[in-house]
């Protein structure tokens, strides 16, 4: 699947969860997109890398702490950024798995809303400025998360304005 395709076939899943939840559309397709790599990357249906019991999972964690636990860890690499030591996992850990994506884009939502890390990011009025504060609140431990996931909604975003507007317009009603 690449960038065209995912937002084609999550498009009207996304306006639909805006319309049930507030939670902008693009900046659920973004933060999808860059969760599973534009579609690609999706186990147990998790389009949104949250972490829980069902699936584990080969993947990369960035901290602060040379001691992480973790079900399996490969290797645990130090480096420096901005003169601080940063550790690289390479790891397995637990991630949730859902019935189907609509199952998953939704139960992202009540992640959000019942988390108070992220109750700044629900009082945006952009999808902007929706994720810019997903990404404050540490939703990933990736560097440059924040700046990442920008990039990701303005490509979303080209890719929306693609389709024609009496589609994006249908999908909304």
């Amino acid at each position: 699947m690449d960038s065209d395709q995912f937002v084609k076939q999550f498009l009207s899943l996304a306006f639909f969860v805006e319309k049930e939840t507030g939670i902008f559309a693009e900046a659920l397709l973004a933060h999808s997109a860059l969760e599973t790599g534009w579609g690609t990357k999706v186990r147990g249906n998790n389009y949104f890398g949250i972490k829980g019991k069902k699936n584990l999972v080969r993947t990369k964690e960035i901290s602060e702490s040379p001691d992480l636990k973790f079900p399996e860890i490969y290797s645990i690499t130090p480096f420096q950024k901005n003169g601080k030591t940063y550790y690289e996992y390479d790891c397995k850990t637990w991630f949730d798995s859902y019935v189907s994506p609509k199952d998953s884009f939704l139960r992202y939502v009540e992640f959000i809303k019942s988390n108070p890390r992220y109750s700044k990011a629900l009082t945006q009025d952009s999808a902007e400025g929706y994720l810019r504060e997903i990404a404050r609140a540490r939703y990933a431990t990736g560097f440059n998360y924040e700046e990442t996931l920008l990039n990701v909604l303005k490509s979303v975003q080209k890719r929306i304005n693609k389709l024609t507007v009496t589609v994006a317009q249908d999908l909304r009603k």
